[in-house]
């Protein structure tokens, strides 16, 4: 299946189903990225789903790209556009109504992956809009609660279901920062799986593995 011209550059793997609409899985890089790394994950994941593998809006010098500038300072040391990473959150959410009516998927099974800044972006568009999204894998990354929409709170969150693990060496993300999330989940009454792996900044083939069988319950 060739690509749309949509608001995000992207990549697409059909689904195997001949009738009826898809499930969709849209996968979202990390900082420096593109999207052609998680998208080798595809030929491993279940036939029946469309996989989408979108690009961050924001290129970088001299090259990959970024949902929003992480920014090194000498005086405040490092720290996160917010306002960016917002503006990312609200084209993600518009591009998988354009993506889901463009390529006829089903917009009721729609399930996000991210890896890193891919997954504080996964986390902020699912608990901020989880009538939009089924499943969220979020690897390697933590919820940023300051790009969360304004009232997620009273939104319903009782049919998100959420996969998240982390490095337990990881020195890109401290495991501490994501190691918040099950309790943030619990409190908004998220069903939710939490694990780790004796790995750093990356995905170790038993965290595939596990959050491969976990997504195939989940379809």
């Amino acid at each position: 299946m060739t690509t749309a011209p949509l608001s995000l550059e992207h990549l697409i793997r059909p689904s195997s189903l001949k009738e009826g609409k898809a499930p969709v899985l849209f996968m979202f890089h990390g900082y420096g990225s593109n999207e052609e790394d998680l998208f080798s994950f595809a030929p491993e994941l279940p036939e029946e789903l469309c996989i989408i593998s979108v690009r961050a809006p924001y290129p970088l010098e001299p090259f990959g790209y970024a949902w929003y500038a992480i920014n090194f300072d000498a005086q405040q040391g490092k720290w996160s556009d917010d306002e960016q990473a917002k503006s990312s959150r609200d084209k993600i959410v518009a591009f998988i109504d354009e993506a889901c009516a463009t390529y006829a998927l089903d917009a009721e099974r729609v399930t996000i992956l991210g890896f890193s800044q891919g997954t504080i972006l996964s986390y902020a568009v699912a608990i901020s809009y989880p009538e939009k999204i089924k499943n969220v894998v979020a690897l390697s990354g933590y919820i940023n609660e300051a790009i969360l929409k304004e009232g997620y709170q009273e939104k319903d969150h009782s049919n998100l279901k959420i996969y998240a693990s982390h490095g337990q060496v990881d020195q890109v993300i401290p495991p501490e920062w994501a190691q918040k999330a099950p309790e943030f989940l619990k409190n908004l009454d998220i069903d939710h799986l939490y694990e780790e792996f004796p790995v750093g900044h990356g995905v170790a083939p038993q965290n595939f593995h596990s959050f491969k069988k976990w997504l195939e319950g989940k379809i």
